[in-house]
């Protein structure tokens, strides 16, 4: 090579060492979390960090490819971490105490299929704990701020951490039923699994007015001599045959509060109605209209379009969301800001609704209700003859809802059947929204999320509060388009937000990640469909998949798979897209009264945009990070709370129908058994493997089966006919029998998913 040559030849890429890489995002990761910085180590900043400029970070990007496919970091939209790393604020359980008396902690939420035995966290006592202050305690739960232990030994806690916040002391209280021997003692069974077999004695002063078979809640008051725990009867929740009493289970064993405070009562009491002030424009003659169940006690969104006449929009629309002002009334660190933190969001069982805030508020003074007038955030969006949205504008005013229809009264309308209520909306209000609504949906379809079909199953109850029938109510255009109206307001809020350059908690959904999107592909294989590799994964490729099958014997399991490898939904300060509803920027701001989320965004907008009082106060990135862990537990709390109550109000519908056969899908694989899931009323139960037959029967993971020496196969979505062996009310329990041989079918429409009402907390909700 001649001295001219070497002297123009372009040097070789100066690129990190992958244990350089890996080292810094631990050691940025470890000075954020000390520093309670809440930022983003993406590729952008590792190319920052070790120079890596112009082509060369092609280079570093194949790097960081190779290291995700080997597992050794793990990215959260533009975020890369080392796996099974903590976040710097992290909703913890104390478990217990080490050696030295110290406690340790474990992460609420933990998917340890995924990422192996959750870390524990040595959690250091306060410096000066306040007078009066709480301290935490084994079995309480809290918000602690977590970072690597670098003088941790092997068998050490690998994390330190101090205690943000002590969200509930442990309660020594349990739930049981109640059950008195022939002669006189009484005991009490406990309805968690967990405390199966524990005996508490109760003495007969201690019972109050409890009978046997009675559903009780007690407290641990000591022991007996002989050492077993005594227990005092502090609630009589009633009998176990009553909806309330099951319901009333959730709410205890959960800790899901579900009385106010007496100063958030005097609040909620003493608040006026809002009037037309300066900071609110007057929009009371625009006939917006409310939609909703026919259940429905609140209604915190209202909707209203027309036609764009700007020349610049040929065919276009404006749209106009209208959402509740709950910061209006619910002011940062009041007495009602306080509970509706703690509650997180709206509960909802079948025969009642939690609230986040009390009915004062929730259903009376922030509820549109029609004819009355009522202050709102409004959002009005331009969008495209194609549905593209083209702008936005928010807005603080005072409303008159012009009418309260519910869906299945709306379609009828639009499909020219109008009550006397929607005739006189059809031409100004009804017609013109469903026209941009068509509009809209052309753009959903270009956008192209994630198209899983998850229709509600909704108990209907006897007035005596036991079950009556489950129903699928039918999925109408009209749930639809007030969806998608949803989606674009929420979407503007989070844009509008970042605009102005200030702090909100968004709405995220990350993508699945590769061990799972392997596995989908291995058991995609087995049947014939192709996953393609290597390439960024969008929600379309799931979509593609979804109809290529639609309609064959493969649709439900095909569909039941691509759910399963979906990622949990959360809340967050941090930006990384909701992968679902394919967005790169997503906010809960539609429904203040039901979600503290969205409580949070609309103080952002006040803030933001100077719309008076009820903003959101100066915050750091740490503490919005310890509200988005509370209330993406709380989240959680209620998914299992109203997932458990559904479970018990059915096992005790069908414990009258011990023998019967029913027809089921096979839900659920395991070498244990079969899950399997009734068709007609969508029930949970169990198979066990030993009950299949005198063969052996092999677990294929890859496959989703169990297969005897035979032949014989028992797979994911094959429908079967169940017997019923065994129900039990108190632990929402069902185990079947196979009564018949498996058959494969086409799979029938509106295969149930535990979402209606409760798909507020499904796994991909938006």
């Amino acid at each position: 090579m001649t001295r001219k040559t070497r002297e123009f030849a372009s040097p070789a890429p100066v690129l990190p060492a992958r244990e350089e890489i890996l080292a810094f995002i631990a050691r940025e990761r470890e000075a954020m979390s000390r520093a309670g910085n809440m930022g983003k180590i993406g590729k952008r900043e590792i190319a920052r960090a070790f120079g890596v400029k112009g082509a060369d970070r092609i280079g570093l990007k194949r790097i960081l490819a190779e290291l995700e496919a080997e597992g050794a970091i793990e990215r959260r939209g533009k975020r890369l971490a080392r796996p099974g790393v903590l976040p710097a604020v992290v909703l913890a359980d104390i478990t217990g105490r080490d050696q030295d008396g110290e406690l340790i902690a474990a992460p609420a939420e933990w998917d340890s299929d995924e990422l192996g035995a959750p870390p524990r966290i040595r959690i250091s006592a306060p410096r000066r704990p306040k007078p009066g202050e709480p301290l935490p305690g084994v079995g309480d739960r809290a918000l602690v701020r977590a970072e690597p232990d670098r003088d941790a030994g092997p068998n050490d806690p690998p994390y330190a951490g101090r205690v943000v916040k002590l969200l509930s002391k442990a309660r020594a209280r349990i739930v049981g039923v109640l059950r008195v021997a022939a002669n006189g003692v009484a005991h009490i069974e406990p309805v968690e699994k967990k405390q199966a077999g524990r005996e508490m004695v109760i003495a007969a002063e201690d019972r109050g007015e409890a009978k046997d078979g009675d559903l009780v809640s007690v407290d641990l008051i000591g022991k007996t001599r002989l050492g077993a725990p005594r227990a005092r009867v502090r609630e009589t929740l009633g009998s176990l045959a009553t909806e309330k009493a099951i319901s009333m289970i959730a709410l205890r064993v959960h800790g899901v509060p579900d009385e106010f405070r007496a100063e958030a009562v005097a609040e909620a009491a003493a608040a006026l109605p809002a009037r037309l002030e300066a900071h609110r424009e007057d929009w009371r003659e625009l006939p917006l209209v409310t939609i909703d169940p026919p259940d429905a006690k609140d209604h915190d969104d209202a909707v209203f379009a027309e036609p764009d006449t700007a020349p610049d929009n040929p065919g276009g629309h404006i749209v106009t969301v209208a959402i509740a002002d709950v910061a209006y009334y619910v002011r940062p660190h009041s007495a009602l800001d306080k509970d509706a933190l703690e509650r997180g969001n709206s509960v909802y069982f079948p025969d009642r609704v939690v609230p986040m805030l009390p009915e004062r508020i929730s259903n009376d003074l922030c509820s549109l209700k029609p004819h009355e007038d009522r202050p709102a955030l409004a959002v009005r969006m331009r969008i495209s003859e194609k549905g593209h949205k083209l702008g936005h504008t928010f807005h603080r005013v005072m409303m008159r809802s012009k009418a309260k229809l519910n869906y299945a009264q709306a379609q009828e309308a639009l499909d020219g059947r109008p009550d006397e209520i929607c005739a006189p909306l059809m031409e100004r209000v009804l017609e013109p929204l469903f026209r941009a609504y068509k509009s809209a949906d052309q753009a959903r379809e270009l956008r192209a999320p994630l198209e899983l079909e998850l229709p509600e199953r909704k108990i209907l109850l006897k007035a005596d509060g036991t079950v009556d029938r489950i129903v699928v109510p039918p999925r109408l255009s009209t749930h639809r388009l007030i969806e998608e109206f949803m989606i674009l307001a929420n979407v503007a809020a989070a844009e509008v937000l970042e605009e102005n350059r200030q702090q909100l908690i968004y709405r995220a959904h990350d993508e699945p990640s590769r061990e799972k999107v392997a596995a989908l592909s291995e058991f995609l294989s087995t049947i014939g469909v192709k996953l393609a590799k290597g390439q960024v994964l969008r929600p379309s490729h799931f979509n593609v998949i979804l109809a290529r099958v639609r309609g064959k014997e493969h649709e439900n399991i095909v569909n039941e798979i691509i759910l399963r490898t979906q990622a949990q939904a959360e809340y967050t300060h941090e930006n990384y897209g909701h992968f679902g509803l394919n967005l790169r920027r997503y906010a809960h701001f539609t429904s203040p009264i039901r979600r503290y989320a969205d409580l949070v965004v609309h103080r952002a907008l006040i803030r933001a945009l100077k719309f008076g009082p009820g903003a959101m106060p100066e915050i750091s990135a740490g503490e919005l990070a310890e509200i988005a862990a509370r209330i993406s537990g709380a989240e959680r709390r209620a998914m299992a709370a109203e997932r458990e109550t559904i479970d018990r109000l059915i096992a005790a519908h069908l414990a009258e129908q011990i023998g019967a056969r029913f027809p089921a899908r096979i839900s659920g694989v395991t070498r244990a058994g079969l899950f399997v899931r009734l068709l007609d009323t969508g029930a949970d139960g169990f198979i066990p493997a030993a009950t299949l037959g005198r063969e052996y029967f092999r677990y294929d993971e890859a496959g989703h089966a169990l297969t005897s020496g035979s032949g014989e196969s028992f797979r994911l979505g094959d429908i079967i006919e169940a017997r019923l062996v065994e129900a039990t009310p108190i632990a929402g329990a069902l185990r079947f029998e196979v009564a018949g041989g498996s058959r494969r079918g086409a799979p029938r429409r509106g295969a149930y998913k535990r979402v209606g009402r409760s798909s507020k907390y499904n796994k991909i909700n938006p």
